[in-house]
């Protein structure tokens, strides 16, 4: 934890807003040290917040942004250089720590995947104790990697091989049995940025236009006023240059919805 009591995160906050408007590629220097470090202070921040956040709009909401610099720039492509598998694992630690899903003003569920057969009490989500490895199946896994699918009806296999995926009428079930409005999901490509299901109840937001260079999709993010409100602001692709990615991965990349891909974003192990 010395590293992150000895960090300036004021000055790494402007050396990565330095390159705000610059051309995809210039690099952000940032020593290893100050790499753990944020990655500590982060894992401190994570762990002093619920598990469900619990949020009040107005806000703005953000689907993947798969490692894309410059459009987390555009919305609010880091340089090549390659850092060792013990700071991946600081990472990834880290990641273990971070809330999985959000309620807005008791009506907006926000998770990364969607619905889970096993979700029928927000309190089983309060109790997921962090940090933890995303299990291969189960609540947590299902938040984070299940999709709708329009031809489904209940429950269906997810292409994916790991969790589920769900129909219209699941949607449904759920908003009501929790007296909501809405879900909010990411984790797929969508060409628009953003695409609703099961008659507006529930959308899809994703935020890297452009995605993996190969596909011509824009991203979007959503914003939601003091009345609940939502309207959508729309990226459209910038560049076309591919942007590499540092590690593998045990499971698939994320799909294009609906569409065939003429590619996969591949994760470079180096």
């Amino acid at each position: 934890m010395g590293d992150a009591e000895k960090l300036n995160i004021d000055n790494i906050i402007a050396r990565l807003l330095e390159v705000r408007g610059a051309r995809p590629g210039r690099n952000v220097q940032l020593t290893e040290n100050e790499i753990k470090g944020l990655c500590y202070k982060s894992r401190e921040i994570f762990l002093s917040q619920p598990i469900l956040l619990e949020l009040e709009a107005p806000l703005n909401l953000c689907g993947d942004i798969h490692g894309q610099y410059y459009d987390l720039l555009r919305l609010f492509e880091c340089g090549k250089r390659r850092y060792n598998i013990k700071l991946w694992k600081t990472f990834t630690d880290c990641f273990n720590c971070l809330p999985v899903a959000a309620i807005i003003d008791e009506k907006i569920f926000c998770c990364h995947g969607g619905l889970s057969p096993d979700l029928q009490s927000m309190e089983q989500i309060r109790r997921i104790m962090r940090p933890t490895d995303v299990p291969d199946q189960g609540l947590l896994c299902d938040l984070l990697w299940s999709d709708p699918d329009k031809d489904v009806t209940g429950w269906g296999e997810n292409d994916r091989g790991v969790s589920f995926t769900f129909g219209a009428e699941v949607v449904s079930k759920f908003l009501r049995r929790h007296d909501m409005d809405l879900i909010c999901r990411a984790h797929q490509v969508v060409e628009e940025g953003y695409e609703f299901f099961a008659k507006r109840q529930l959308v899809t937001l994703f935020s890297a236009p452009n995605y993996c260079g190969e596909f011509d999709n824009a991203g979007a993010m959503m914003s939601v006023d003091d009345t609940l409100m939502c309207a959508f602001k729309v990226l459209k692709p910038a560049d076309k240059k591919r942007i590499p990615q540092m590690y593998g991965s045990s499971r698939t990349t994320t799909p294009p919805k609906n569409t065939p891909a003429p590619g996969k974003c591949k994760n470079n192990k180096k």
